[in-house]
């Protein structure tokens, strides 16, 4: 993974790597905005020492399985996800069970689409993690989608076979040891980052502005308000980290964001490739000028 040129209003400070972190070797969700590839990249701008680590918008969990903190706090405010990471944490072998039904589904009906669907109904009908594991594992391009007024999740099966029960288990188990320190809450950020004390750190990987107004937690995110709350953890000496739009088009468009001047002290360009999102809406066509970078903000 290489670092992009920044452009001159988005100036590269101190580019030093400051700590090592293996990310896993295999996702264990796919989940919209994905950080598994960039997860070590950007661990390594990370404090080498502080106390707590805090993840408010948990997602997929990339960096939290990369850091492998021994004290960690980690919430969303999405029920069946955070289902998940429960069980994981608690209960990892009836995880496995979850994944393992519903993938057997596709043998018993004989057809992966009409087992995704008979799934994602039972989800739809009453959301929940059981459900969720496998769909998130199964769909197009991994992008879960959900209609904004009722929650209801939209994406079709992907073209992919879903990794087999065992592939999914071993990652289950490799997944619980690198959270064993972790606590797991349905939250709100705002609450969240108000937990974290002096010395702590919080990762904040929000839904983007620029991309993701049509999934999953964006409809309703306010950014001028987590920016807001970036100020007040920074004022009590809490270490902030936050990933965001950076540039599109291969670096032709900056994103415009609203950030205060001086609430950060650093800015990388992480370089995320090419836009599978883009690609997804896109109706499948590969744009090979679409490459886009996430910008990492650093409060230290």
């Amino acid at each position: 993974m290489h670092q992009v040129a920044a452009p001159a209003q988005l100036a590269l400070i101190d580019d030093t790597v400051a700590r090592r972190a293996s990310a896993p070797r295999g996702q264990l969700l796919k989940w919209i905005g994905n950080k598994q590839r960039l997860a070590e990249e950007i661990a390594s701008y990370f404090p080498e020492h502080f106390g707590a680590y805090y993840e408010p918008f948990l997602g997929s969990g990339a960096l939290l399985a990369t850091v492998a903190p021994k004290r960690a706090v980690a919430t969303d405010s999405f029920q069946p996800l955070i289902e998940i990471w429960h069980a994981l944490r608690y209960d990892p072998e009836t995880l496995k069970k979850w994944y393992a039904v519903r993938w057997r589904r596709i043998e018993t009906l004989g057809d992966k689409v009409k087992a995704y669907e008979a799934i994602k109904a039972s989800y739809n009908a009453q959301p929940n993690g059981a459900d969720l594991v496998f769909l998130c594992r199964a769909c197009y391009g991994g992008v879960v989608r959900f209609r904004k007024h009722d929650g209801y999740m939209s994406t079709p099966c992907g073209p992919h076979r879903p990794i087999s029960p065992e592939s999914f288990g071993r990652r289950v188990d490799d997944w619980h040891k690198r959270t064993l320190g972790a606590r797991f809450a349905v939250a709100g950020y705002a609450a969240t980052m108000a937990a974290a004390e002096p010395g702590d750190l919080i990762y904040c990987d929000p839904p983007y502005r620029h991309s993701q107004s049509i999934l999953y937690g964006a409809q309703s995110f306010a950014f001028e308000d987590l920016l807001a709350a970036i100020r007040a953890c920074k004022d009590r000496g809490v270490f902030v980290a936050l990933s965001i739009d950076g540039v599109k088009r291969s670096g032709d468009h900056v994103c415009d964001l609203p950030i205060p001047p001086g609430l950060f002290k650093r800015e990388v360009l992480i370089d995320c490739g090419r836009s599978m999102l883009k690609r997804f809406q896109m109706n499948g066509q590969s744009l090979e000028s679409e490459v886009v970078a996430d910008r990492l903000l650093l409060t230290y």
